[in-house]
Order: structure tokens, then C-alpha cells, then sequence
């Protein structure tokens, strides 16, 4: 709820213009309450449960697959669930609201930089949800060197979708940019990680 209110207001008034005391008022919580939850302004934003949906698909993922088609599934499925929203199946408030929030990443330098920190975290969430596949340091290597390319990959597509104000379905843009990295084999050719939860998506639309 914080949150929302903070990103309608970043949206509205400007991120630089609006302060914490702003969104703290507008959610009707004080400011400490505000930076329990998001201990800086810039978290308002960038916090997600991105990096925790991507390191549970890749543990229930199979060991037997490249790499780089269990990264990128785990990804695509991730914006799949993302892009549902958290009540439920109200996918156009999920859609909006991640779309104003990579709108001002995007937009803000102060975002963007800690956006690229964040990447960071993620490809390290990445390899430490590999476990046992990437314990000695060249597998380790190879790991981190498939989700950094992954993770250059979907900010592509994220940009892109945000350009396009969300017309395509986010999943399908992440797929589309790992197969121009990839390969078209990089998504499972028989519905993949989340290609079904994509056309439930579109069949509901």
C-alpha cells in the first residue's frame, strides 16, 4: 500500500519533488513506519519480490538443463507472476504498476544506478539458488557469466516494454530478447517455464 501510494505520487509530482513525509501522509502512516519497510527513497521503487520468484524457479527448475534455459525460464515465469499483481488475477494493476515503476527507473538517475545494484543482487540470487551446480569457482564462473547475460538481456526487453506502454505481454518481449541472444531454443518449444501462465494471461484478456 505504501508503496503504491508512492509511486503514484513519484508519477505525478516527480520523484525529486516528492519526499518521504509526502508518501508517509499519503498512505496515512508516519514516516518511521515508511522507512521500516523501504529503508531509502529509492527502495520505494526498486523493492520487489523479483529476486525470490526467479531463485525458487530456478531450485524447482532441472539440474539436466544449459544453464541459460533454466535462468531465463525462471525470468520469464518470474514477469509472468509479476505482471498478475499481488490481489489476485488483476492483471492490469499488476501490468500499470510495474510499468510506472520501470518508467521512473528508467527516467530518474538516482534509480537507474541503484537499478544496476539490484541487478547485481539478482545474478548473486541467481547463482546461490544453483546450489550444488555452482559450488567450485569455474562452474561458479560459467554461472555467473550465463546470469549476467540473462539479466542484460531482460533489461533490454524491460526497457522495450516499458517503451511500448506494456502492449506486448511482458513474459513474451523476455523471451523474445533471450532468443535474439540465445538462440530460439533458449524457451522451451513446448510451452516452457511460463509460457501457459502467459496465455491464461491473455485468454482472461
Amino acid at each position: 500500500m505504501i508503496q503504491a501510494h508512492a509511486v503514484r505520487l513519484f508519477t505525478e509530482r516527480g520523484y525529486d519533488a516528492t519526499t518521504v513525509t509526502d508518501v508517509a501522509e499519503a498512505a496515512g502512516v508516519s514516516p518511521m513506519t515508511v522507512y521500516r519497510h523501504f529503508p531509502t527513497k529509492e527502495d520505494l521503487v526498486l523493492v520487489d519480490q523479483h529476486g525470490r520468484l526467479v531463485a525458487e524457479r530456478i531450485v524447482a527448475s532441472s539440474g539436466a538443463q544449459p544453464l541459460v534455459r533454466r535462468i531465463g525460464g525462471a525470468l520469464i515465469d518470474s514477469a509472468a507472476t509479476l505482471t498478475r499483481g499481488a490481489r489476485g488475477d488483476d492483471v492490469e494493476t499488476g501490468e500499470r504498476f510495474l510499468l510506472a515503476r520501470l518508467r521512473l527507473m528508467i527516467s530518474t538517475p538516482a534509480l537507474r544506478a541503484r537499478h544496476l545494484d539490484n541487478h547485481y543482487a539478482l545474478q548473486r540470487a541467481i547463482v546461490d539458488a544453483l546450489g550444488d551446480d555452482a559450488t567450485d569457482p569455474d562452474t561458479a564462473f560459467h554461472a555467473q557469466v550465463a546470469a549476467s547475460a540473462c539479466l542484460a538481456a531482460m533489461h533490454t526487453a524491460l526497457v522495450r516494454w516499458a517503451e511500448d506502454d506494456g502492449r506486448t505481454e511482458l513474459p513474451d518481449v523476455i523471451a523474445k530478447a533471450l532468443a535474439a541472444a540465445f538462440g530460439d531454443d533458449i524457451v522451451e518449444p513446448t510451452g516452457g517455464v511460463g509460457t501457459s501462465e502467459s496465455a491464461g494471461r491473455t485468454e482472461r484478456r
